[in-house]
C-alpha cells in the first residue's frame, strides 16, 4: 500500500514537474516577443507615423494609408460576418438545437474556423480577384469575414445555448411569438456572450496578412476606394521587414508594436465584457 501512494505521489510530482516546465518554456517565448516588439516599436513611434503615406524604398514616411485601409476591412469584414454569424448561431442555436442538420452545420462551422488564412485568401482570389482581374479592399474584406463568420457562429451559439431554459419558457408562458421570445428575450440576455464573440473575432481578423495578399495586396498612396487595392498594416509590415531598407524596418517594428496594443486592448475589454456579463 504504500509503495503505490508513492507511486502516485512520484507520478503526481513527475507531472507537475512537466507541466511547470511546458508553461515557463511558452512564456520565455512569449515575454521575449513581446519584450523585442516593445523595445523596437516603442523606439520607432513617432508623429509622422500617423500624418504621412508609406514611404518609397530608402526614405521616410508613415503608415497612415495603411492604417486607413485596414480599419475599412476589418469594418467591412465586421459589417458582413456579424449579421449572417449572429442569425446562424439563432437558427442553430433555437430553433435546431440537438438536430442532424445542426451538427452537420456545427462541424462544417468547426472547419471552417481552423482553415489555414491563406486557403480562404486563395479561395476569394478565385472568387473576386481573378474575375474582375484586380485586387480590392472588398475583396479583402470579404476574405475577412469569412475569417470572422465561424468565430461569431462559435461564440453566439455557445451564449445562446447558455440561456436558462426557464427564461425560454416564462417568455413563451406571457403569450409572445417565438421570434419575438428569441430576438427580445434570449438574444439580450446573451448579449454579453456574443459581444465578446465579436470583439475576439476582430481582434483574430486584424493581423491576418496572408488572406489580404491575395485580395487587397497594397497601394503606396492614399485611396478610399474600396474597389481599388488598398495598403493595410500586415502587408506593409511584412513587405518592410523583408526589404533591405532600415527606415522600412523602423516602419514595420512601429507598425507591429501598434497592432500587439490594438489585440492587447481588445483582449481586456473582451475581459471586462465577459466577466460583466457573468456577473448578471
Amino acid at each position: 500500500m504504500n509503495l503505490l501512494v508513492l507511486r502516485r505521489k512520484l507520478f503526481d510530482a513527475v507531472m507537475i514537474a512537466l507541466s511547470l516546465g511546458a508553461t515557463a518554456f511558452t512564456l520565455f517565448w512569449l515575454a521575449w516577443i513581446l519584450w523585442t516588439t516593445v523595445t523596437q516599436g516603442a523606439s520607432a513611434l513617432k508623429l509622422s507615423i500617423f500624418t504621412q503615406m508609406t514611404p518609397p524604398p530608402g526614405s521616410d514616411g508613415g503608415l497612415l494609408n495603411a492604417f486607413f485601409g485596414s480599419f475599412m476591412m476589418v469594418v467591412l469584414g465586421v459589417v458582413i460576418a456579424t449579421p449572417i454569424g449572429v442569425l446562424a448561431a439563432i437558427y442553430l442555436a433555437e430553433y435546431k438545437r440537438g438536430t442532424r442538420v445542426a451538427g452537420v452545420i456545427g462541424f462544417v462551422n468547426d472547419i471552417l474556423l481552423s482553415a489555414p488564412s491563406i486557403v480562404i485568401g486563395l479561395f476569394i482570389y478565385e472568387l473576386l480577384v481573378l474575375p474582375f482581374g484586380h485586387f480590392s479592399g472588398y475583396a479583402g474584406g470579404v476574405a475577412l469575414a469569412m475569417i470572422m463568420l465561424p468565430i461569431v457562429v462559435r461564440s453566439s451559439a455557445v451564449a445562446l445555448e447558455l440561456v436558462p431554459p426557464e427564461t425560454r419558457e416564462a417568455a413563451l408562458a406571457l403569450g409572445l411569438p417565438r421570434w419575438k421570445v428569441t430576438l427580445s428575450v434570449i438574444a439580450r440576455a446573451a448579449r454579453p456572450g456574443i459581444i465578446t464573440g465579436l470583439l475576439l473575432g476582430v481582434a483574430r481578423i486584424s493581423g491576418e496578412t496572408a488572406p489580404l495578399l491575395f485580395t487587397a495586396l497594397n497601394n503606396q498612396y492614399w485611396t478610399a476606394n474600396p474597389g481599388a487595392p488598398m495598403a493595410n498594416i500586415p502587408v506593409v509590415i511584412f513587405q518592410y521587414a523583408m526589404s533591405p531598407y532600415d527606415n522600412w524596418h523602423a516602419l514595420a517594428w512601429a507598425g507591429a508594436f501598434i497592432v500587439m496594443l490594438f489585440v492587447l486592448t481588445l483582449g481586456i475589454i473582451t475581459r471586462v465584457v465577459f466577466r460583466q456579463g457573468a456577473r448578471s
